[in-house]
Formats: structure tokens, C-alpha cells, sequence
């Protein structure tokens, strides 16, 4: 965004979350009973649905994936890189957190929660894709989201943006290695072409296409980008929503057989916001970082990427997976305990600010 003129304010982040985004848990949850009860009724039609693939890609859920994903990159700055040096500190906990503690962390929440304490309670042939969904939806950063919660909680938005390109960048090249030394590490096998060719469809050729189309649109000026902004905003959110309808239309009879879960795999999630939050936050403060660096640092650690999660759980396992049911959990619960997470960050700035540190 430079060479515009503009303030970090309005360019960096997006307004404080809209009524509808607010709902989005309560969205989902309809979208979840809405697919289920379509599924039921119309189970020629989404089979037929099922079937239009090729190579291993759902050609449905692929475009309403790049509708999800692409708007998110648009906004996203890569020239905001040179940033970083500006706070080294809680860029190095925002890295440390988010690849060297999140995904590892979640896979021994998947082990300790999926293969032994709850393993009675659920279908046993679904075991690992359920593992194998925790640890997508740990291994991908969040992107779009986490600069409403940096702006809720009053966060420097040049840090924030400048962690989210960097992380982008970084998940262009260690997702897909993360992803399946995790699931090695967890006794699952991956097909890796399938997962090679998930990143370059759902993160490499998404980026350079938004980063194509922000140029192209900041070009134009600045009120030019606002206005389109504006305009594609709500396509990602319609877009999750219309992909969890065709996922739960899928998942529909496992559903009704056993709804409890949706609530045991929430469990090992709750924990690693939780926890991850309040490890970079509290790294963070050790460090002698601003509360307004704090914030975005921890909640980025705390939040995930779903749409891209979402997108491999159905290349990796398919529709009617245990790993695509897990990603989906993870959009369940996401706003709601991002929600709480900022009030506690926002309620805890005198604590935060305290010396000694």
C-alpha cells in the first residue's frame, strides 16, 4: 500500500466486525442443519455434485474456495514485509508460536484428546481424518480475520500487517512439508501430490491472482480499492457458507448418528486458542513489546486460517471425511472464542503494562 496516500487506520484494517459477521457462528450452525436436511432430501443431487472432479478437486468446492480465499489476499501487502524489522521481537514470538508451537502442539491435543481419551466415543475408522483435520486447521495461519481482532483489541496495524504477509509468504513454502511431517509424525498416510497440488491451488496460484488484482486496483487509487473492497467483501463469507451447505448435505447421516462429535472435537481447538494466545501474549510481555504489538501477535497465534483448511481437508480426505468435519468445527467455534479472547487481552492492558515485566 505505499506510494498511497492513506493512513494505517483505514488501510491496513478493515472496520470493526459487521452484525453479520458477528453471527457468523450462528450461519454456520444453519448452514449445518440446512445441508444436513438437503442431504437427506436430495441425495441425487449432491452425489451428482460429489462426482464433478478432476484430479482429486471438487470442481464446485475449488470455486467457491478461490472466491473464499482470493478477496481475503487481495488486502494483504507483501510490500509490508520491510516492517518487521520494526519490532523484532514480537514478530520472532508471532513466528515461534504460530509454526514451532501451534501445529505441534495440536497434534499432541489430537493424539492425547482423538486417539485415546475420547476414542471410545467416536467412530473408530475416522480416527485419524479427524487428527489429520486438527492438524490442517493448526498449520494455517490466520489471514483475513485476525486484522478485525487486531482492530478490536487496538493493535498497531502496520505490525499487523506486516506479521500476516510475512506468514503468507512463509505458508506458500512450509505448509505443505508442516502438514505432512505432522501427519507422518501422527501414523497417517498422505498422498502427497494431492497435498503439493492443494497448496498450489488453494495458496500459490490464489496469491498471485489477488496480488495481481490489488495492483491493478490500487492503480486506480486509492477510493478505487476501497469501493471494491466493499464490493467483494461479503463473497468469503457467502461463499464458507455455501461450501459448509455441500460438506454437511455429505456429512449429514454421520451427523444424526452421532452428534456429540462436533462437541468432542471442539475440545483439543478450545485449548490451543487458549493456550496459544496466552503464550504469545505473555512471551510478548517478557520481551518488553507494546500491548498494542501483544495483542495482534497472540491472537494471530490463536486463530486460523479455516477457508484454507477447509479446502485441503476435502482434496486430502474428501467431503464426507472426519478431517473435513474437523476443519468445519474449527469455523463452529472461531468467532465466538476470538470474541472472548479479545476481551480478555483488551480488560488485561493494566496487568500487561505493570513494571517491572
Amino acid at each position: 500500500m505505499k506510494a498511497m496516500t492513506q493512513t494505517p487506520e483505514t488501510a491496513n484494517t478493515p472496520a470493526p466486525m459487521s452484525a453479520f459477521e458477528r453471527g457468523l457462528s450462528l450461519w454456520v450452525f444453519l448452514c449445518i442443519l440446512a445441508g444436513i436436511a438437503l442431504g437427506q432430501l436430495l441425495p441425487a443431487v449432491f452425489q451428482a455434485i460429489g462426482r464433478l472432479e478432476f484430479a482429486q478437486v471438487n470442481l464446485p468446492v475449488g470455486l467457491l474456495i478461490w472466491v473464499m480465499i482470493i478477496p481475503m489476499l487481495v488486502k494483504v501487502d507483501f510490500g509490508a514485509l520491510h516492517q518487521v524489522r520494526q519490532h523484532v521481537r514480537g514478530i520472532g514470538v508471532t513466528l515461534f508460536v504460530n509454526w514451532l508451537v501451534k501445529p505441534f502442539s495440536m497434534a499432541l491435543l489430537g493424539w492425547l484428546f482423538i486417539r485415546q481419551l475420547f476414542a471410545p466415543l467416536l467412530p473408530a475408522e475416522q480416527i485419524d481424518s479427524y487428527i489429520a483435520g486438527l492438524i490442517l486447521l493448526a498449520a494455517a495461519p490466520c489471514t483475513a480475520m485476525v486484522f478485525v481482532w487486531s482492530r478490536l483489541s487496538n493493535g498497531d496495524p502496520l505490525f499487523t500487517l506486516s506479521q500476516v504477509a510475512l506468514n503468507d509468504s512463509i505458508m506458500v513454502f512450509a505448509f505443505a512439508p508442516l502438514v505432512g511431517l505432522l501427519l507422518g509424525i501422527s501414523a497417517i498416510t498422505v498422498p502427497w501430490a494431492t497435498l503439493v497440488t492443494s497448496v498450489v491451488l488453494y495458496i500459490v496460484i490464489p496469491v498471485i491472482l489477488a496480488q495481481l488484482w490489488r495492483h491493478r486496483l490500487l492503480a486506480k487509487g486509492q477510493a478505487a480499492f476501497d469501493a471494491a473492497m466493499a464490493r467483494i467483501g461479503p463473497w468469503s463469507i457467502s461463499a464458507l457458507l455455501a461450501t459448509l451447505v455441500l460438506l454437511f448435505a455429505f456429512q449429514g447421516e454421520a451427523i444424526i448418528r452421532q452428534p456429540l462429535v462436533i462437541a468432542l472435537l471442539a475440545v483439543p481447538i478450545l485449548i490451543q486458542v487458549f493456550f496459544n494466545a496466552g503464550l504469545a501474549y505473555w512471551l510478548n510481555r517478557r520481551l518488553g513489546e507494546q500491548h498494542s504489538i501483544a495483542c495482534p501477535s497472540a491472537l494471530i497465534g490463536a486463530s486460523n486460517f479455516f477457508e484454507l483448511a477447509v479446502a485441503a481437508a476435502i482434496s486430502l480426505f474428501g467431503f464426507q471425511s472426519g478431517a473435513a468435519l474437523a476443519t468445519v468445527v474449527g469455523v463452529l467455534i472461531e468467532v465466538p472464542v476470538m470474541l472472548l479472547v479479545v476481551r480478555i487481552v483488551n480488560a488485561s492492558k493494566p496487568w500487561y503494562e505493570q513494571q517491572p515485566r
